[in-house]
Protein backbone atom coordinates (compact mmCIF):
# COMPACT_ATOMS: atom_id res chain seq x y z
CA UNK A 1 0.00 0.00 0.00
CA UNK A 2 1.38 3.37 -1.06
CA UNK A 3 1.17 5.80 1.81
CA UNK A 4 2.50 9.09 3.19
CA UNK A 5 2.18 9.76 6.91
CA UNK A 6 2.86 13.16 8.42
CA UNK A 7 3.72 13.79 12.06
CA UNK A 8 5.18 16.50 14.25
CA UNK A 9 2.41 19.06 14.28
CA UNK A 10 1.13 20.71 17.41
CA UNK A 11 0.59 23.92 19.32
CA UNK A 12 3.53 26.31 19.55
CA UNK A 13 3.97 29.90 20.65
CA UNK A 14 4.94 32.61 18.16
CA UNK A 15 8.68 32.51 17.56
CA UNK A 16 8.83 28.80 18.33
CA UNK A 17 9.88 25.87 16.18
CA UNK A 18 8.47 22.57 14.97
CA UNK A 19 9.79 19.83 12.74
CA UNK A 20 7.33 17.97 10.58
CA UNK A 21 8.07 14.51 9.24
CA UNK A 22 6.62 12.74 6.22
CA UNK A 23 7.31 9.01 6.08
CA UNK A 24 6.65 7.13 2.86
CA UNK A 25 5.79 3.46 2.62
CA UNK A 26 5.18 1.30 -0.40
CA UNK A 27 7.35 3.42 -2.69
CA UNK A 28 10.73 5.14 -2.72
CA UNK A 29 10.74 8.89 -2.46
CA UNK A 30 14.03 9.16 -4.38
CA UNK A 31 12.24 9.12 -7.71
CA UNK A 32 9.46 11.55 -6.88
CA UNK A 33 8.90 15.28 -6.67
CA UNK A 34 8.12 15.90 -2.98
CA UNK A 35 6.64 18.88 -1.29
CA UNK A 36 4.90 20.36 1.71
CA UNK A 37 1.62 22.20 1.33
CA UNK A 38 -0.68 23.85 3.83
CA UNK A 39 -4.31 24.77 4.06
CA UNK A 40 -5.56 27.39 6.48
CA UNK A 41 -9.25 27.87 7.33
CA UNK A 42 -10.98 29.80 4.57
CA UNK A 43 -7.92 29.76 2.32
CA UNK A 44 -6.82 27.69 -0.63
CA UNK A 45 -4.14 25.07 -0.27
CA UNK A 46 -0.73 26.57 -1.01
CA UNK A 47 2.71 25.19 -1.69
CA UNK A 48 5.12 25.81 1.17
CA UNK A 49 8.33 24.09 0.12
CA UNK A 50 9.49 21.38 -2.27
CA UNK A 51 12.61 19.27 -2.35
CA UNK A 52 13.59 21.08 -5.57
CA UNK A 53 14.53 23.98 -3.22
CA UNK A 54 11.31 25.88 -3.82
CA UNK A 55 10.10 27.98 -0.89
CA UNK A 56 7.06 30.21 -0.72
CA UNK A 57 8.05 33.84 -0.12
CA UNK A 58 6.21 33.82 3.19
CA UNK A 59 8.49 31.09 4.63
CA UNK A 60 11.87 31.85 3.05
CA UNK A 61 14.60 32.08 5.67
CA UNK A 62 12.41 30.40 8.31
CA UNK A 63 11.56 26.94 6.90
CA UNK A 64 13.95 24.29 5.63
CA UNK A 65 13.05 21.13 3.74
CA UNK A 66 15.30 18.08 3.89
CA UNK A 67 15.21 14.36 3.24
CA UNK A 68 16.67 11.19 4.68
CA UNK A 69 16.79 8.61 1.91
CA UNK A 70 17.70 5.81 4.31
CA UNK A 71 14.50 6.46 6.26
CA UNK A 72 12.44 7.30 3.16
CA UNK A 73 11.34 10.42 5.02
CA UNK A 74 11.11 14.11 4.24
CA UNK A 75 11.22 16.81 6.90
CA UNK A 76 10.12 20.41 7.22
CA UNK A 77 11.97 22.37 9.88
CA UNK A 78 9.91 25.42 10.79
CA UNK A 79 11.53 28.19 12.82
CA UNK A 80 10.35 31.64 13.91
CA UNK A 81 6.77 30.52 13.56
CA UNK A 82 4.05 33.12 13.18
CA UNK A 83 0.30 32.94 13.82
CA UNK A 84 -0.25 33.12 10.06
CA UNK A 85 1.59 29.80 9.71
CA UNK A 86 -1.36 28.11 11.42
CA UNK A 87 -2.76 25.51 9.03
CA UNK A 88 -3.03 21.83 8.28
CA UNK A 89 0.24 20.79 6.67
CA UNK A 90 0.32 18.05 4.05
CA UNK A 91 3.14 16.31 2.28
CA UNK A 92 2.74 15.13 -1.28
CA UNK A 93 4.71 13.13 -3.82
CA UNK A 94 4.30 12.66 -7.55
CA UNK A 95 6.47 11.68 -10.50
CA UNK A 96 5.61 14.63 -12.71
CA UNK A 97 6.37 18.01 -11.24
CA UNK A 98 5.19 21.54 -11.92
CA UNK A 99 7.46 24.44 -12.90
CA UNK A 100 8.53 24.87 -9.27
CA UNK A 101 9.60 21.24 -9.08
CA UNK A 102 6.64 20.50 -6.79
CA UNK A 103 4.33 17.48 -7.05
CA UNK A 104 1.10 17.89 -8.96
CA UNK A 105 -2.28 17.67 -7.14
CA UNK A 106 -3.03 14.21 -8.53
CA UNK A 107 -0.17 12.44 -6.73
CA UNK A 108 0.07 10.85 -3.31
CA UNK A 109 -1.00 12.88 -0.29
CA UNK A 110 -0.77 12.33 3.42
CA UNK A 111 -3.62 12.87 5.85
CA UNK A 112 -2.22 16.14 7.16
CA UNK A 113 -0.96 17.37 10.51
CA UNK A 114 -2.28 20.42 12.35
CA UNK A 115 0.10 23.26 13.19
CA UNK A 116 -1.25 25.97 15.47
CA UNK A 117 0.82 29.01 16.34
CA UNK A 118 -0.72 30.92 19.20
CA UNK A 119 0.15 32.48 22.52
Amino acid sequence: QLQLVESGGGLVQPGGSLRLSCAASGFTLDYYAIGWFREAPGKEREGVSCISAYYADSVKGRFTISRDNAKNTVYLQMNSLKPEDTAVYYCAADRPADLRGCPLPGGYWGQGTQVTVSS
